[in-house]
Formats: C-alpha cells, structure tokens, sequence
C-alpha cells in the first residue's frame, strides 16, 4: 500500500484549506482507494473525524519522523503556504517540513500552491535552495509560476495547474436549504451570499458591503445572507457588517463542513465574496460571484475565470461593487455568458484534477 503525508494549514477551522484537503483526499482516493494517507494537523483529532484520514499534531517530530520513514511521499499544500506576508514563521515552518523529507530520501510535491509573495531576503534564499531540492511542483495559477521564477526555484518540473478545490464535484442543494430555513432564508426570493474576512480592523469596506446589502434587499428583493468560511473569525466580521444594516439579514453562526458551505453557496442566487475560497465554491456550484481583493491570490483567480476583482477593500466604493452586481444579475438572461465561464470552470476542473495525477506518477516511479 503506498503511503503519503500532507503538509498544510488544517485543523484551524478555516473552511478553504479543509475544503483543499477534502479535494485532494477525493481525487488522491479516487485514482487510487488504496492509498494511505496521513495529514500533519493543528488538531489531529478535528481532522480525523472530518476527513476519515489519519493524522498527527503538525509540531510533534518525532512522531512525523517516524510516519515519513515509511511514507513514499510529501505533498506540501495546497493555498498560500510559501509566502511571508501574514507570517514569516509559517513559510520557514513547511520549509523545514519538506527539507526533512528530502533528508529523509522522501519525493517531495508542492500541490496546487500560490506562492508567494516572499519579500525577505532570507525567506528568498531558502525559497530558491529548498524549492529547487523538492521532486515535482504544481502550482494553482500563472502568477505563482512567475513568482517562482522570480525566486529561481527551476530544478524540479513545475506545472501550472488550478486551486484543488475546483476537482471537486458539485453537490446536493438540499443539505443547505435546511441550514437555511433554520434562519429563515427560503422561499422565492433572491438568495445573495456575503462571505467577508477581517482585515487590519477597517471600517471603509465594511460599511460597503453594508450599504450594498441594503441596496440589494431594496431594489432586488433580495434575501442577504452571511457565508462564515474562517471559524469562529468571519462570524465577528459578518455581524460588524450586519449591524451597519438597515435592511434586514441573516449571519450563520455554526461552523460547516466543506459539503455544507458548497450546498449552501449552490443555493445563492449570486455571491460577493472577500474569501478566496468562497469564490471557488462558487465556480463549484456554478454561481456568478463579485470578488473583492485582499491579496494577489484573489486577482489571480479570477483572472482564471476571464474577470476581475470590483476593488480592494481599501478602494471598494458601493457604485462599483453595485454596477458588478447589476452586470451579474443582466447576464442571468444571456445563457450565451453563462456557458462561456462554464467552459472556463470545466478547463480549471481538469486541471485541478491533473495535481492528484502527478502526485500519483511519484509513488510510481518510486515503486519501479
């Protein structure tokens, strides 16, 4: 039986990099049920019982040395790990992750990453000589890749492929509409998601998204309901923004899981999201989105999908984000735009699936 362990930020309640592992455990699992996989968590017992994997505390070494003498693979990702803007620790962490790996002869993949930025000059320089030691390196969008570049990590085969999430398949509806009549959000009207994030204690584009809402309950009839991705984080930041309402809305207050917030986001009409992964689910579940960006991860994405973000959330105004919205809500009446972006989306899932392919020729080519 081949074994693998996966390096990345789980067992912290953010919804976007459990639902990166969700996806990569589907595609891993299904190219090969056999296969044994065990992930390095900040709460090993969280991680088992969502995703039915083994897992270890990503701190204890010894532990995780043990598990890679036997493993005949690392895959490090996926999401924003190599960078050192939110956290420099974090990056020289999955550095010396992977670097005891390749000590311990182990292949080595980075799965779907998005590097960067990595702006310190020591964070540069282990970028470029542990990045160039690692066996095979995918990476979720062209601005990851020119990144690498940058940093002259070139050695090992680097492909461009897309987030994992976008492998996974859509799911049933039903599950979310339940979630949503416990508050109250059925019936015929307009269902318009917000998934926001805290930043820095800005108050500008709260105020926004608030002024928005209130335009979109108005002139669309439109029911507005807040999508928490980042457990407990976005349940703060969404009731800040709904208490700067005058237009009534809902806030989600429970931590779901990966299947529950996609059920839940296929039930909108259209969704504005802050949350990276919030967006993806929404090419998951085939809802037109407004992305609102925060980071590089953001405009790269939805340059994948032919469109661009609607502003920053320094320079969000409520004229743009509305004239987005009005754009989004027009072309629900042009299947011709709708088919268009989900050929877009197909491309991406093929590419999202190509990473569990790679990493499988790894174990290959160890085991002849």
């Amino acid at each position: 039986m081949s074994e693998i362990v996966v390096s990345g930020y789980y067992g912290f309640g953010n919804a976007g990099d459990e639902a990166m592992l969700a996806a990569m455990i589907e595609a891993l699992t299904e190219l090969k049920p056999d296969i044994k996989i065990t992930v390095l968590s900040g709460n090993p017992e969280d991680t088992r019982r969502r995703h039915g994997v083994d897992a270890v505390y990503r701190l204890n070494y010894p532990e995780i040395i043990q598990i890679m003498r036997r493993s005949d693979l690392l895959i490090s990702g996926g999401g924003s790990l190599l960078q050192d803007v939110t956290s420099d620790r974090s990056l020289y962490y999955y550095l010396s992750i992977m670097m005891l790996a390749k000590k311990l002869g182990k292949q080595v993949m980075l799965y779907a990453q998005g590097i960067g930025p990595v702006q310190g000059a020591i964070a540069q320089g282990a970028m470029k000589y542990i990045g160039n030691m690692v066996d095979l390196i995918t990476v979720r969008d062209e601005g990851s890749y020119e990144e690498l570049k940058r940093l002259k990590v070139k050695a090992p085969p680097i492909y461009v492929t897309a987030d994992p999430v976008l492998a996974m398949h859509p799911v049933d509806k039903q599950i979310g509409r339940s979630i949503l009549r416990k508050y109250g959000q059925e019936g015929v009207a307009p269902l318009i998601g917000i998934s926001a994030r805290e930043w820095k204690d800005w108050g500008h584009y709260k105020q926004v998204l608030a002024q928005a809402a209130d335009i979109m309950v108005k002139e669309f009839g439109a029911k507005v309901v807040f999508l928490p991705m980042q457990w407990p984080d976005d349940r703060s930041v969404s009731q800040k923004i709904a208490a700067r309402m005058r237009q009534q809305s809902a806030v989600l207050d429970e931590e779901y899981t990966t299947s529950e917030l996609l059920s839940l986001v296929g039930n909108f009409d259209l969704l504005v999201g802050v949350r990276l992964h919030a967006l993806i689910f929404a090419a998951v579940m085939h809802v037109p989105t407004a992305g609102i960006s925060y980071d590089p991860k953001i405009d790269r994405f939805l340059e994948t999908l032919g469109e661009r973000h609607v502003g920053t959330l320094k320079t969000i105004t409520v004229d743009t984000l509305m004239t987005r919205i009005q754009e989004l809500w027009d072309e629900k009446k042009h299947p011709k735009r709708s088919r268009e972006r989900e050929e877009r989306i197909s491309h991406l899932r093929n590419k999202a699936f190509h990473n569990a392919e790679l990493a499988l020729t790894l174990i290959g080519d160890k085991q002849r």
